[in-house]
């Protein structure tokens, strides 16, 4: 066969511009894996030369109080798919919020990117094709079964058992059909690491709405699972799994909370533990399902519960549609009571997050009219400037998790206990895309030097 003739009969657009031939539009597109194939090796140049020109250089200082307040602020890994900036926001591959919500492909008649084309993003830093959504999407649902063990390991906990418990049981489990651990064994070469890296966070991926939707339906119940959609998108599925596939706007609300959750740089408890398990050579099930344990704790994941709980407090206190007067007395009780208001401030932020604006701009859309959604509002006129006064907080403005317990209420999903999980399954899409990334640029093992404090102490007494 001619080299021509090769290239014409690979239907690879890539291969044909590169040869200088001319396509068809109705070749078949590109596919993730492909594309990755493609960028990975001038990445990897890209950081051998990055490293040749800077890797000497020093990169902020190392501060004692830094080491005794859990690394805040410490530049101390490397994360590709986003970067968090104090005074803008998130930016996924350099993209704000606003910009993805205009670029990504949507579903048909949808108004709300699709996670498939943010997945994507973050694994290339392109915005894909709707065709190439399109295919994601169907691959997804291709993967989407879990083993049977698997249904009957969340079959046999007891609905007590925290749902994210369960969900960190089953991700872990999965690991038992790890292409990864499976070549590993049989002797890859680093080179290669990335590609089975790649297929079992695709897999990842794809059966967490299983196991989510498993998840739900066992503990709140619900009946019957159905079954993964093969023409629907992944949002659907998920929200179809949990009962509310046939609520439109509940499905248009799942494709932006999973877009704007997906990923928030890498040091935040669930992405910094996925990478350094995954550091150790560990599978993605295994890596995924250590950051779960991360993100169950209560200053992680579960901070829109504790927003909810506070609101619906206030609530029962002072009625569902209070005078400003009323909501300020009981923000100053909440203060003088010794604790915080939930949802406000940020570690890194000076700003309104624009995950918050994002889904109020959604509810103003969808549900203006719904009491929570207006109390949200009232709290976010009257929040900033009484923290200020109060000298409480660098950052008094909301976050991300100020809103979208509110949403989930309005549609249903009252559950308080299950949100994390959703999260869960958001979060992972930022998790994974660094994992692959790691595998083929050859990241190593992560090993910080840790000092004890009468090391510290002997270290500036030898200064003085």
């Amino acid at each position: 066969m001619s080299f021509t003739r090769a290239l014409l009969n690979s239907s690879r657009p890539s291969a044909l511009r590169a040869a200088g031939l001319r396509f068809s539009s109705t070749a078949r597109p590109v596919t993730l894996k492909e594309r990755l194939a493609e960028l990975i090796p001038a990445e990897i140049e890209n950081v051998k030369a990055t490293r040749a020109e800077h890797g000497k250089k020093a990169f902020g200082p190392v501060l004692v109080d830094q080491l005794y307040g859990g690394m805040r602020g410490l530049p101390a890994l490397i994360w590709d798919g986003s970067v968090l900036d104090a005074e803008e926001g998130i930016r996924f591959r350099g993209k704000t919020i606003p910009d993805i919500q205009k670029a990504l492909p949507k579903a048909p008649g949808g108004q709300e990117p699709l996670p498939e084309g943010l997945f994507w993003l973050l694994v290339t830093g392109e915005i894909p094709t709707q065709e190439q959504v399109a295919e994601l999407s169907k691959d997804w649902a291709a993967r989407a079964a879990i083993p049977e063990f698997v249904e009957e390991i969340l079959d046999r906990c007891p609905p007590t058992l925290h749902p994210m418990s369960q969900f960190s049981l089953a991700v872990t489990a999965l690991n038992h059909n790890s292409a990864f651990a499976k070549a590993y064994q049989e002797g890859i070469s680093k080179k290669e690491y990335w590609g089975p890296t790649f297929e079992d966070s695709m897999d990842l991926i794809a059966k967490l709405p299983n196991i989510a939707g498993r998840i739900y339906r066992n503990v709140y119940g619900g009946g019957k699972l159905p079954a993964i959609d093969a023409t629907k998108d992944y949002s659907w599925n998920l929200a179809n799994l949990l009962g509310f596939g046939e609520n439109p706007a509940f499905v248009e609300l799942l494709r932006l909370y999973i877009t704007i959750h997906s990923d928030h740089e890498g040091g935040n408890v669930s992405a910094h533990t996925g990478k350094l398990v995954g550091s150790a050579l560990s599978d993605p099930f295994l890596a995924y399902g250590a950051a779960l344990n991360g993100l169950a704790g209560p200053l992680h994941g579960l901070a829109n519960q504790e927003v909810l709980v506070w609101l619906r407090k206030m609530q029962s206190k002072i009625g569902e549609e209070p005078t400003d007067e009323a909501v300020k007395e009981y923000i100053w009780s909440t203060l003088k009571g010794g604790q915080v208001v939930p949802g406000y401030g940020h570690a890194v932020l000076r700003k309104t997050d624009p995950r918050y604006t994002a889904q109020r701009e959604f509810a103003l859309k969808h549900l203006p009219e719904d009491k929570m959604f207006k109390l949200v509002g009232q709290i976010y006129n009257l929040v900033p400037d009484i923290l200020l006064e109060a000298g409480k907080a660098k950052n008094p403005w909301p976050n991300v998790d100020a809103h979208s317990g509110a949403l989930l209420t309005h549609y249903g999903l009252t559950q308080m206990q299950y949100y994390t999980v959703l999260f869960g399954v958001s979060r992972a899409f930022g998790v994974a895309a660094q994992l692959i990334w790691d595998r083929a640029l050859g990241a190593p093992l992560e090993r910080p030097k840790s000092y004890s404090t009468s090391a510290i102490q002997k270290i500036f007494k030898d200064k003085s």
